[in-house]
């Protein structure tokens, strides 16, 4: 029995080599380009895997995400559909979006780009900004992880509203759901939040309609993917003053390249991917527990549904 390993780096690789070789020592651990017997290979633990190379295994159990996202996965088109794949999260990946939309609401919130250009240029200016309950913030999707968000916000005094496909209760958050709740949530965002899963339904999503319905100097913070924004739409919402500012932690190619206008877009603010990157001691941890669940039953709570996309 073995389990393959990729994440896109030799040396990051190995490392999670060396973690799960100690955690599941009944499995022969092995680097995804150098697989050994193919039909002996149970497991593919990956993140953004290279296309067609998920089919060579013909025993495959399952592949495992390096991530709570699944559509790096997905995203090959020879990928079996039969396979479950498995999700990586966990209280870590939690906790670390918790402090990241924490923080880069707040700077939003408290205006630190003004602060920060003033500083540049020695200018002495004593900004007033809204209180907490004044602020409107909108968080789109729903799920575990941005339900901990919307809840840390609010717990922070934020006027907080969700939006989601279903909806659903989440206390001291203003829940919309549906294309019928979309118009209303989007009228009361002062600042928005995205941590949708991407799917078929939510590429493109953060379009030109989108920001046209949010009120005027908006701030946008996205943490999902890249494939929610339209890059020419948002670059112009932000050049006619419809957005505000953004803080951008996901891309439509990563790494971002060096000539891309983002980087030194004033009113842009780039993260390298990193608001619930988890360590790999972490995520060793969990992706080992959740192999033994699925050798011991078959199934585990980590299994995603591909027809939904996460």
């Amino acid at each position: 029995m073995s389990i393959v390993v990729y994440l896109g780096d030799a040396q990051e690789t190995q490392e999670w080599i060396a973690l799960l070789s100690g955690l599941l020592p009944g499995f022969d651990i092995r680097d995804f380009d150098d697989p050994g017997d193919l039909g002996a290979v149970e497991y593919a633990v990956v993140w953004a895997p290279p296309a067609g190379r998920i089919k060579a295994f013909p025993n495959l159990k399952a592949v495992v995400s390096i991530g709570a996202g699944v559509d790096h996965v997905l995203r090959d088109p020879e990928l079996p559909r039969h396979l479950p794949i498995l999700r990586t999260t966990g209280p870590d990946m939690v906790q670390r979006l918790r402090e990241y939309v924490a923080l880069h609401f707040l700077t939003h919130h408290r205006d630190l780009a003004v602060t920060d250009a003033n500083q540049a240029r020695a200018h002495w200016q004593q900004i007033v900004t809204p209180i907490a309950p004044k602020r409107r913030v909108g968080i789109m999707g729903l799920g575990n992880i941005a339900r901990a968000c919307a809840r840390t916000l609010a717990m922070l005094g934020f006027d907080t509203a969700g939006w989601s496909r279903s909806g659903g209760a989440v206390e001291g958050v203003t829940v919309f759901a549906g294309a019928e709740g979309m118009p209303a949530f989007l009228a009361r965002c002062d600042i928005l939040v995205c941590l949708l899963p991407l799917t078929p339904q939510t590429r493109d999503i953060l379009n030109a309609d989108l920001f046209a319905r949010l009120p005027r100097g908006a701030g946008l913070i996205n943490a999902a993917r890249g494939g929610h924004l339209v890059e020419a739409d948002f670059l112009a919402a932000l050049d006619c003053g419809q957005l505000g500012g953004a803080t951008l932690d996901v891309f439509r190619t990563e790494p971002l390249p060096e000539d891309h206008p983002f980087w030194r877009h004033p009113k842009i603010r780039v993260t390298p991917h990193i608001a619930s990157m988890i360590d790999a001691e972490t995520g060793a941890s969990v992706i080992a527990a959740n192999i033994r669940a699925f050798e011991a039953t078959g199934t585990c709570e980590a299994v995603a549904d591909a027809e939904r996309g996460y």
